[in-house]
């Protein structure tokens, strides 16, 4: 099942700065190398293989760094691994799908869908953050993919279980209905400014027949689809090509937390941020500086919460990763072509989230 695509300014960009090699671009001049990609991701090679020698207190910080990133790619890796599976399957999936599934129509049951997408889809945020550029490139509402967005990166299953076990399953349930109604009235605004012209809709999107039936077009073209090596084949190589994007500023957070690790100790989340206002922006700054996937946020967050006794900081400690993740930001820039998409993501949630983060210090 294959669809052509429309490509917008935003994925025109993301296509030019992610090739590797010398290419030639639309006019026929050749294409520099993405230094940001092959750059970050020789380093971060390089660091994970001298891990295995270098001793963690060795000289100038080069040890605390490359068993950093060893460490970071242990948890990130499978995530971004199926995340990259996931974004070519949905490549080969046409766009009047990737609608019919999310909705047609940007109504309240639409967000409700992409919601619920991102709670059960068990991702870490930079996998699922590739699946949201590419359900945009599908079709999906900006509203939709926010909505995605924000309630993926530690909703999903398997760390709603770790954080369970961690923080107590009051405190999970909490935190869990918390993020979705962000996710919802984030989504819902952005709609809502769309229709009202503030926002520009979604150039991929499109309207589908009236008598369009999902699952009567999905089992036809699952069997007319043959799931041999060269559909293996075919998908592996949208794997690599449709993620680059996402992998350029991946590798490039990995590369800056583990820089920041190595000069500023974790512990310092627990025990220089309290329970106090002053102590909530201080932690929503910090979880903004250092890019924590979502796996390293639960342990971290768990922290704040016993050693700092604020449940408040850590709410705001695993938001921050999908309200001020600058990864996001910059992958939204370039799937949209559009600086002020990238910053309505932070200007809607922030807000709610220290709100919430607040009140959450209280009732303590």
């Amino acid at each position: 099942m294959t669809d052509s695509v429309h490509i917008t300014p935003g994925m025109a960009k993301a296509s030019a700065c992610c090739g590797g090699g010398v290419q030639a671009d639309a006019s026929g001049k050749p294409r520099k190398r993405d230094l940001l990609l092959w750059g970050s991701g020789l380093t971060i090679l390089v660091s994970y293989l001298a891990s295995f020698v270098l001793s963690h207190d060795a000289v100038f910080g080069l040890g605390h760094f490359t068993h950093a990133i060893r460490d970071m790619m242990h948890i990130m890796w499978w995530g971004i691994l199926i995340g990259m599976v996931a974004v070519g399957l949905i490549d080969r999936v046409p766009r009047e799908f990737v609608i019919g599934i999310i909705g047609r129509d940007q109504s309240t049951k639409s967000l409700g869908r992409a919601v619920l997408a991102g709670f059960f889809l068990d991702l870490c945020n930079h996998g699922v953050l590739m699946v949201g550029a590419k359900l945009y490139e599908r079709g999906a509402s900006l509203g939709q993919v926010f909505a995605f967005l924000i309630a993926s990166p530690w909703n999903s299953l398997s760390l709603t279980i770790i954080m369970g076990v961690m923080m107590g399953w009051g405190w999970m349930l909490v935190f869990i209905v918390a993020s979705l109604v962000i996710a919802f009235i984030a989504g819902f605004i952005v709609e809502a400014l769309e229709r009202a012209g503030k926002v520009k809709p979604n150039e991929n999107r499109i309207d589908l027949p009236e008598d369009f039936q999902l699952w009567r077009e999905a089992k036809a073209g699952l069997r007319a689809q043959r799931f041999d090596l060269d559909f293996a084949k075919d998908i592996a190589r949208r794997s690599v090509t449709a993620s680059r994007m996402v992998l350029r500023w991946l590798f490039f957070g990995v590369v800056l937390a583990a820089l920041i690790q190595t000069f500023v100790p974790t512990e310092i989340f627990a025990t220089w941020f309290g329970a106090t206002f002053i102590g909530l922006l201080t932690t929503l700054l910090a979880a903004t500086i250092i890019e924590v996937c979502s796996e390293g946020s639960v342990p971290i967050a768990a922290d704040l919460m016993s050693r700092a006794s604020a449940p408040g900081n850590a709410f705001t400690f695993l938001m921050a990763g999908a309200a001020t993740d600058y990864t996001e930001m910059l992958v939204l820039k370039e799937v949209t072509g559009r600086l002020k998409a990238a910053l309505l993501l932070p200007l809607l949630t922030v807000p709610q989230v220290v709100l919430i983060g607040w009140m959450l210090n209280t009732m303590a």
